[in-house]
């Protein structure tokens, strides 16, 4: 099996995507990215979920509160109970952060002897993100063959999955179901309390929620007390 990168969140999106990836015949390479986001809970579902499916797990570290920017970066409030998809960029889109995750997955590619770079990046149920687009994905592949050492000598050429990219999140979780995704070791929620239990309220829970709704499938998510 050739190895593949699949940048790991521990969300349902990005375990989708590492369940499609093995089941399409590559051996998945995990990288998860500590990029000074709001809490830790995330990396700790990606570590439990890398055990769980028994693939290797690689964690980054790159502190984009540098940067700032974002509700998940700096000293902002994470947007509670908003329309989803139809007004401004919401403050919860971290600045050029898909593309400082693919840069890394393309050097870790490199160095892994891998072509292939999986993203569970979505546009359809998605907050506006322009960086979740498929016109970024393809700009991104483009550049990854005229960027890399691999590239210019004919070593390989390399491709970004984006398998999720035109689904809806019931449909992404109807196909991670159909490949027994253990969607109760996953994380979603922007802004969880002190025990990891998720807000209910942010766009991320809302679109979890719905998606599990929509798709027929039982959410597994533990939600905070009154939340």
């Amino acid at each position: 099996m050739n190895p593949a990168v699949v940048l790991f969140s521990g969300g349902v999106d990005s375990t989708t995507c590492l369940a499609i990836a093995r089941e399409e015949g590559f051996a998945p390479h995990a990288l998860a990215i500590r990029y000074g986001q709001r809490h830790a809970f995330e990396i700790s579902a990606a570590e439990r979920i890398a055990r769980a499916l028994e693939v290797p797990l690689r964690v980054v570290d790159v502190d984009l509160r540098a940067i700032g920017g974002s509700a998940l970066t700096a000293d902002l409030a994470v947007p509670k109970d908003q329309p989803i998809g139809t007004g401004p960029i919401p403050v919860t889109y971290v600045p050029a952060r898909n593309t400082i995750f693919l840069a890394l997955a393309l050097g870790y590619a490199e160095v892994l002897g891998a072509s292939d770079l999986y993203i569970g990046v979505n546009a359809i149920d998605y907050s506006g993100y322009p960086d979740c687009r498929p016109e970024f994905v393809r700009a991104f592949e483009a550049l990854a063959n005229v960027a890399t050492a691999a590239a210019a000598t004919g070593r390989a050429r390399y491709r970004v999955h984006a398998p999720l990219v035109s689904l809806d999140k019931a449909g992404i979780i109807r196909r991670g179901t159909s490949l027994r995704v253990p969607y109760e070791l996953t994380h979603s929620c922007y802004d969880p309390d002190l025990l990891g239990r998720a807000c209910r309220r942010c766009d991320s829970c809302r679109l979890r929620a719905a998606g599990f709704r929509e798709a027929g499938v039982p959410d597994p998510t533990e939600y905070r007390q009154g939340g």
